[in-house]
């Protein structure tokens, strides 16, 4: 198919970008920063174009759906999110170890996506529950608060390892920033999920393992937000709190769909 063909083909490009910012970090060669930054951007590009080709590939079978209902179609749209909010912010937090972390997951993701037997990159009909409006809203909140969280894990670690307070601020306002995005948009995507819920079901919470999972992430990145204003904890406390956070998107994402059966099961 070929969407698949070009999601492929931005699966490289963003590999070649992860490892022109390790060649950064590691050699503090500056241009490969800025090739990473072009390549990242590429990646993006042709990303989002297969993305596109795949949505005009479902209408032409005869299906008519935007591509957010699957485990590969929501690794595809994960990395959309990611590197646009990289992409976004790169300027104003130009920091070569945030941009190999922030890249390298996207690869990996996309890689996921491209090589495991549990991505199946098949385009297949919705069932009925899952046609709705509310399914673009509820996915796109979801993971942009998901990939923003990817970006304040990368810069919990810088934080954790690094020994510059001169650093220390960019980097705190960062995460600070991130997680604070990533939040609203964790937030937006429970309340819509909730909503969509109630109209395909006729309730709003099942407590279904995804929702629950979901709803303790929520909790862990409030208590993180609460942590930044105590004075108790310091900042390499609170980016390891950041750290658990993301573990906890991560079994949200993978961990529920693969171990825990229920209505969000992608496996």
């Amino acid at each position: 198919m070929e969407n698949t063909l070009i999601l492929s083909v931005a699966t490289f490009i963003y590999g070649f970008s992860a490892l022109c910012f390790v060649i950064e970090s590691v050699f503090n060669k500056k241009k490969f920063g800025s090739l990473g930054f072009f390549l990242l951007v590429a990646g993006l590009s042709t990303n989002f174009a297969g993305f596109l080709f795949r949505w005009i590939e479902s209408y032409q079978m005869g299906i008519g759906r935007i591509p957010l209902s699957n485990l590969y179609e929501s690794l595809v749209f994960f990395s959309i999110s990611g590197a646009l909010i990289y992409s976004v912010i790169y300027k104003k937090f130009d920091n070569p170890v945030i941009g190999a972390i922030t890249t390298t997951i996207v690869f990996l993701a996309m890689a996921y996506a491209g090589l495991s037997p549990s991505a199946d990159s098949a385009i297949t009909p919705l069932i009925p529950a899952l046609r709705s409006n509310w399914l673009t809203v509820h996915v796109i909140t979801c993971f942009f608060g998901y990939a923003g969280f990817a970006v304040s894990f990368a810069a919990s670690i810088l934080i954790i390892f690094t020994r510059d307070d001169n650093k220390w601020k960019n980097l705190d306002e960062l995460n600070y920033k991130m997680i604070i995005f990533g939040f609203l948009f964790l937030s937006l995507g429970i309340i819509t999920g909730a909503v969509w819920a109630d109209s395909a079901w006729g309730r709003y919470w099942s407590w279904d393992p995804k929702e629950t999972w979901s709803l303790i992430t929520w909790f862990v990145y409030a208590i993180v937000l609460h942590a930044r204003y105590m004075k108790n904890f310091t900042r390499k406390t609170i980016a390891w709190l950041s750290i658990v956070g993301f573990i906890a998107v991560l079994f949200t994402y993978f961990g529920v769909n693969f171990v825990l059966a229920g209505l969000h099961s992608y496996a």
